[in-house]
Formats: C-alpha cells, structure tokens, sequence
C-alpha cells in the first residue's frame, strides 16, 4: 500500500483533504500517527513557503511522501489580513471562535460592501530530496456580520459565498469540496501524486 502524510495536526483540514484527494491504494498519515511531536514552523512570509517548510520538515524526518498546505482569509479592508496568521490571528494558541471573535472585532461597523474577503490555499507535494510540486487555489467572497452554519472549521461561519446565498460553514462537504480554496489546490495537486505513484518513483 502506498503511503502519503498529510503534514497537519487538524482534524477538520486532514479529513477534507483525504476527500479532496481520494487516491485509490493509498494509506494516508497524520504527523501523530507517525509521531511526530515537534512544532511544525510556519517562518514563511507567504502561504507557498510556509506549506514547503512543513512538508519538507516531515519528508526529511520520515522520508515518505507528504502533502501539506498553508492556507488563510485575506481581507483587503484589513490590508490583507489575517493572511499566513489566519490560524494564530488572536494568539498562539487561538481558537477557531477566538480568531473569528477578532475579525468581526476588528470589522465592526464596517459596511457590507467593504467586507470582500477571499480564502487562499497553497498546497505543497513532497516526494524526495529537492523535489516537489505548489499549487494554488482561492475563491471570494464577504464576512458576515455574525456567524452562521455548523460545517466547517476556521473562518468557514463567517465567509458568504453570494452565488450560494450561505456561508461556507453551510455548505455540505460535498459542495465545499467542489469549489473551496483548498479543493481547488489539491484538485490541481492530484494528477501529480497520482502519477507519482503509479510510476513508483519520480515526476521527472
């Protein structure tokens, strides 16, 4: 069987990609079953090189083939934050909540139509020394005023999709992963570590 880390410790972003992804004959791992207990760095200024860092950091340590992403809500009003500290916006160790709480904090009294936001993904395959595969994905659109829906994790409850009429978090996973940042960038991913695999050793 063939074996594929997925570089993260969340629960909600693992699931999703394994759907994302979907590879017959392919076993996935998280970084605590394979026991990695040190702190994934995330010293990049962009999300490419952040997801880089971590899949090669992993790879590295286990030498078999990982997938990672870095992912975030950029809002313009806001300069382009929370960013590549979409995880940490409200501290270290934030919560989803928490970091939502501060967004809408730092939103208040702002109008509908300055509210754009867009969620980007960059997701990162990394199959031997020096050799690895980004891709990129992003969708728009606006923050609500308070959150709504139960699907989802991370900034999901407060950013509107106006084509769906409802917020991410409302979103079934079938349709999240249909059109989400994230399914966008492994979707493009995919083709690469299926060929990875079929072949058994390089992309070259």
């Amino acid at each position: 069987m063939n074996k594929l880390v997925i570089a993260s410790r969340n629960k909600g972003k693992i699931e999703e990609i394994k759907k994302i992804l979907s590879i017959e004959k392919v076993e996935y791992l998280d970084i605590e079953e394979l026991e990695f207990t040190e702190s994934l760095e995330e010293s990049g200024t962009t999300f490419s090189e952040n997801a880089f860092i971590k899949a090669e950091t992993i790879f590295k340590k286990h030498k078999i083939p990982v997938v990672s992403d870095d992912s975030g809500l950029s809002v313009p009003y806001l300069r382009g934050s929370p960013g590549i500290y979409s995880a940490r916006f409200a501290g270290p160790d934030a919560t989803d909540d928490e970091n939502n709480a501060l967004l809408l904090q730092m939103l208040e009294g702002v109008p509908a139509g300055l509210r754009i936001a867009q969620f980007q993904c960059a997701s990162c395959f990394y199959y031997d020394i020096d050799k690895y595969v980004m891709e990129e994905g992003s969708i728009g659109g606006f923050i609500t005023f308070e959150p709504a829906g139960e699907n989802g994790f991370g900034y999901d409850p407060l950013f509107f999709l106006p084509e769906y009429k409802k917020t991410m978090a409302q979103l079934s996973d079938d349709e999240k992963n249909a059109i989400s940042h994230r399914a966008l960038s492994f979707r493009k991913l995919k083709p690469y570590i299926e060929d990875y695999f079929e072949k058994g050793s390089s992309l070259d």
